[in-house]
């Protein structure tokens, strides 16, 4: 008995001691892993180091040795959870990346690891380091990455994603180089054409624009249901046979590029603004009740995927067979309050979006909506699949940084949900203001 329910919970996990001393696996795949378990590069950990930072016990708070190691000041600290999984599922990335011209669309990335030199104001007052701070990068363009992802299941899709995204979205900005670095330039409506604007409208040029281009670019085509590019469904069935990558991660990004930070969220993590004390929120998460409608209304066109096993009603709760013939509140997808309706054998079936809060789950299994990986989770003790109403599109907040003028304690705050379930905005914000108040400026700068 004891030895069934070890390898339940191994397999809901889908986890593996990846990087471990001895290489075991803990999902039952045979397969090598795309990338070894560790934590983030830049902390600069010895494996004796990652190894107690997993300590359920101790749990280490992990931060920068040196604050020199990433540029514009920024800040790092990571601790274990209190033993929900074995490894720290959760994975982060720093990097400041140059976008070259490739010999064709979709060429190679050149990351820049070099911190820059600027340290001490964490957000720059207009001068638009994208470009300045780097001029030996020409052609090129510069932008700064800072990349948060919050596992679940298993730490392999947390690990691939922090070495992979960044160079997802230098491949997307390649197709867009031109018209980032030149504005005014014209842009072809067919890609490798000549550009015209005979045919071009005033609308049309409008909808145009290097804003627009950027946002494009860097996965936000503006609808949760818009399909990933076909190359990501080759990758994905290459990958699934030759590699083992675990569970599914959440995706909070920040990127500094000409002048403006732009910040994408697919999950339930956050990021705020903290400037001259004023919080301004920078994500909205997602989660089966704020996705409630796009859910049902995907269940309703696509009846299939609840195989038959869930309604996609939601109900006050649960509903039982001695109501059958009453009426019962309930809500559907065009409906943002209730109504009245006649309960049938139907409405009897497991809902699509079950509980409150934090406690909310689709299909009785996830807790968020938005996310990458978990291409293989599925219903317990079923063969439903949760992945068709997982939204790997993020939303896209745009911050005009350089218009502002920013003191030397305006900060963006970025954390996964851990932080944000015990604190709120206003609390992290005081704490971050309180010791940045109590330090001195050499404390600061090493």
């Amino acid at each position: 008995m004891l030895t069934r329910v070890k390898s339940a919970v191994a397999n809901f996990m889908g986890g593996m001691m990846a990087g471990s001393s001895n290489g075991d696996h803990f999902g039952g795949s045979d397969l090598p892993l795309k990338y070894p378990y560790t934590r983030p590069e830049f902390l600069g950990l010895s494996p004796d180091e990652i190894e107690c930072s997993a300590d359920h016990i101790a749990r280490p708070i992990l931060i920068l040795k040196e604050t020199k190691r990433l540029p514009w000041a920024t800040g790092y600290a990571e601790v274990i959870n209190a033993g929900k999984s074995h490894l720290n599922e959760d994975q982060a990335c720093c990097e400041v990346v140059v976008v070259r011209r490739g010999p064709s669309a979709g060429g190679n990335s050149t990351p820049n690891r070099t911190p820059t030199t600027r340290r001490r104001s964490s957000l720059p007052n207009g001068e638009g380091l994208g470009l300045r701070e780097n001029a030996d990068a020409e052609p090129g363009l510069t932008f700064h990455y800072w990349g948060l992802f919050d596992g679940h299941a298993g730490s392999g899709a947390a690990v691939v994603a922090s070495k992979l995204l960044q160079h997802h979205i230098v491949e997307h900005l390649q197709e867009v180089l031109d018209v980032l670095r030149n504005p005014a330039l014209l842009v072809p409506i067919i890609q490798g054409e000549e550009p015209t604007n005979h045919h071009l409208t005033p609308t049309t040029h409008r909808g145009i624009t290097r804003a627009a281009s950027l946002r494009g670019a860097a996965g936000a085509p503006g609808s949760p249901s818009h399909p990933p590019p076909t190359r990501f469904f080759t990758e994905k069935k290459r990958d699934k046979a030759v590699f083992n990558v675990s569970g599914g991660c959440t995706a909070l990004c920040a990127l500094f590029l000409l002048g403006k930070l732009y910040i994408g969220n697919a999950g339930d993590s956050r990021a705020i603004i903290i400037r001259g004390g004023e919080v301004i929120p920078m994500s909205t998460e997602f989660t089966p009740e704020s996705e409630r409608q796009r859910l049902q209304f995907l269940a309703y066109m696509q009846p299939h995927l609840l195989g038959g096993e869930f309604t996609h009603l939601e109900f006050p709760r649960r509903v039982q067979r001695k109501e059958v013939g009453k009426r019962m509140l309930y809500r559907d997808f065009t409906m943002s309050g209730w109504a009245y309706k006649t309960i049938e054998d139907d409405d009897l079936k497991f809902p699509l979006i079950y509980g409150e809060g934090k406690k909310a789950r689709v299909l009785a299994t996830i807790g968020v909506t938005r996310g990458l990986g978990d291409h293989e989770l599925k219903v317990h003790d079923s063969n439903i699949y949760i992945k068709p109403f997982l939204s790997c599109c993020p939303e896209v907040k745009v911050y005009p940084l350089t218009q502002y003028e920013h003191g030397a304690d305006d900060v963006l705050v970025m954390g996964t949900d851990g932080l944000w379930d015990v604190l709120s905005n206003q609390e992290v914000a005081e704490a971050v203001t309180c010791f940045l108040a109590n330090c001195t400026r050499w404390q600061l700068r090493t």
